[in-house]
């Protein structure tokens, strides 16, 4: 999935939000829900195909956004292996329905030639232009509100993305495939199922060639099942060293042209060092807004969202997501854009609290003090024991 293709791959392979329930009938797969519409060449997002082929054609296609929950559809397709991430298609088809990882919070990316909302499409083209290059920075683009308040598609508040979460448990690659039927998940609607941390993407099918997004794999799966995959059809640029030691991998990838705060595999921006990462002069943080914003988003008890999700977002690994989704449970929801602001500013993730010196309350130190444990008891380093910061207290 890393190549040009590759890029298209990851895209697909991702993104659903937190709740929702299995589809019925009325079921919406775009907006304007209709297929005729997108198989139009006359609407297509690139001269190669649909919005629902998932091709990119340049790295600044990958929108860089931060909320959650999401979907990563990312390795999904074959139906074994430890979790059944199946793509299974319709009898039309037309359709896959593809299980897919849920990932309750982080930083994600949208391809933009692959939004399955016209309307947001043209407005996230009006803003971006039509590579994408004017929204590099998190949350610029307007497709992320979309999927981070569950506008994109009726019926379901849940959307495919794609995000480097599990790369350094389960890696990146790329295998090329000629033409064939494989499923375009990027953006596509998402639903619950009965298993913690899966969910079901309902992903047009497209045919023509694709990459998949590991290595060495058998482009045909057999039976009714097909790939989750994208498509580039020229090689995206390189990986940034730090990308390509992260993932093991140097095809083209969603390449930011900075670190992005909070994002993990490789993209991502250091934890704060004490003493050493600070605000630059000049650069307009106001932290007496940033510590309001950590103050304002509330869960249940009072526990302050803002410091629970530092505390634990950016040490998660595969194996802990229930943990990060209780800790930024309702962040999505909350104005960080200024702690955001802080963090690009400083370049560094999980930090905006320290670089302000922003206090939390007893009922949200207390949390993160159990997070932290709990973190330690998965074989994870919490931030607490790397920087000594968000320790919390019994």
């Amino acid at each position: 999935m890393l190549a040009g293709g590759v890029a298209l791959l990851l895209l697909i392979a991702a993104g659903c939000n937190g709740g929702g329930s299995s589809p019925g009938p009325g079921f919406v797969h775009f907006v304007p829900n209709s297929h005729a519409f997108w198989s139009n060449p006359a609407n297509w997002t690139t001269p190669l195909g649909p919005a629902y082929a998932d091709i990119s054609l340049t790295a600044s296609n990958f929108l860089p956004c931060r909320g959650g929950p999401f979907a990563l559809c990312y390795y999904s397709g074959p139906s074994s292996g430890s979790e059944d991430l199946s793509c299974t298609l319709t009898p039309d088809g037309l359709y896959a329905d593809c299980r897919c990882f849920q990932i309750p919070y982080g930083v994600y990316f949208v391809d933009i030639n692959a939004i399955l909302n016209f309307d947001v499409y043209q407005e996230t083209v009006a803003q971006c232009g039509s590579d994408g290059s004017g929204c590099a920075s998190v949350n610029s683009a307007p497709v992320c509100q979309a999927v981070n308040h569950g506008k994109l598609i009726p019926g379901t508040n849940l959307y495919s993305t794609f995000s480097f979460d599990c790369v350094p448990a389960d890696g990146l690659g790329q295998t090329n495939c000629g033409r064939a039927p494989y499923a375009g998940c990027m953006t596509a609607p998402c639903f619950a199922t009965d298993q913690p941390g899966i969910v079901e993407c309902s992903c047009p099918v497209f045919d023509g060639p694709y990459q998949v997004g590991q290595n060495d794999q058998s482009c045909s799966l057999g039976g009714d099942l097909v790939w989750s995959a994208a498509y580039a059809p020229t090689p995206a640029p390189t990986a940034t060293a730090s990308t390509a030691r992260a993932s093991g991998s140097t095809s083209g990838i969603p390449n930011p042209p900075a670190c992005l705060p909070d994002a993990p595999g490789g993209v991502g921006c250091p934890l704060y060092v004490p003493g050493s990462t600070t605000l630059p002069p000049g650069s307009g943080v106001d932290c007496r807004v940033v510590c309001g914003e950590y103050a304002g988003c509330l869960q249940s008890g009072g526990v302050q969202a803002g410091y629970t999700c530092d505390a634990t977002l950016c040490t998660d690994q595969c194996n802990d997501l229930d943990l990060v989704g209780k800790a930024c449970a309702g962040l999505s929801q909350c104005d960080i854009s200024e702690i955001v602001k802080a963090e690009t500013a400083a370049q560094c993730s999980c930090c905006a609290s320290q670089l302000c010196g922003c206090a939390a309350g007893a009922a949200t130190n207390a949390a993160i003090f159990t997070l932290d444990q709990q973190q330690r008891d998965r074989g994870i380093k919490p931030q607490c024991d790397i920087n000594g910061t968000l320790c919390g207290s019994s």
